[in-house]
């Protein structure tokens, strides 16, 4: 009968994903006619325990480009975005979060700008995209079977027949010695 044996070891012990768009506006130096492109460049973001949730700060820059009088001039606007985002991730079996544990945060979809639109009043308002993975490493006990009777060692024998000095001697030229 196996006995059992505790390891203590590092796994993932809470793992998630999550979406989002969110709609933000800017006001433009001139009036807009057109809007010729909009692009997210710079993004940065770091994890962090926040209780029983895990938050991450990032932030990104939008670029949008575009045409004003009547499409004959054109210019870029650039605009640093900020964020805080929870996630309440589920931990798995009885993990503990208030011990030492290591947040690891992924892009899944880097931010992309989805929609742009010129308002009324002559800002642009766009819609920005992403999705991140959270994984929370942390210490984990798992058993394992140990079996007490060890399997014995074969003996392997190294004799040296006639057959084989035969061999030896009929192969070895003695001239290369």
């Amino acid at each position: 009968m196996p006995s059992y044996k505790e390891i203590v070891t590092k796994a993932v012990i809470g793992k998630g994903k999550k979406f989002f768009k969110n709609t933000y506006t800017i006001e433009a130096t001139n009036k807009p006619s057109t809007v010729l492109g909009c692009w997210v460049i710079n993004h940065k973001f770091k994890g962090y325990k926040s209780g029983e949730s895990i938050g991450v700060d990032g932030s990104y820059d939008v670029n949008i480009w575009y045409s004003y009088e009547n499409d004959s001039k054109t210019t870029v606007i650039n605009k640093q975005i900020k964020y805080n985002d929870l996630f309440n991730v589920k931990v798995r079996q009885e993990a503990d979060l208030s011990g030492d544990t290591d947040i690891i945060v992924r892009t899944l979809k880097q931010p992309t700008c989805s929609k742009v639109n010129i308002e009324d009043d002559g800002k642009i308002s766009f819609d920005i995209e992403k999705e991140l993975g959270v994984e929370i490493v942390g210490e984990t006990k798992m058993k394992i079977a140990i079996e007490e009777d060890e399997e014995p060692w074969q003996d392997l024998s190294e004799e040296v027949t006639d057959d084989i000095e035969k061999e030896i001697d009929d192969n070895v030229k003695e001239e290369f010695l």
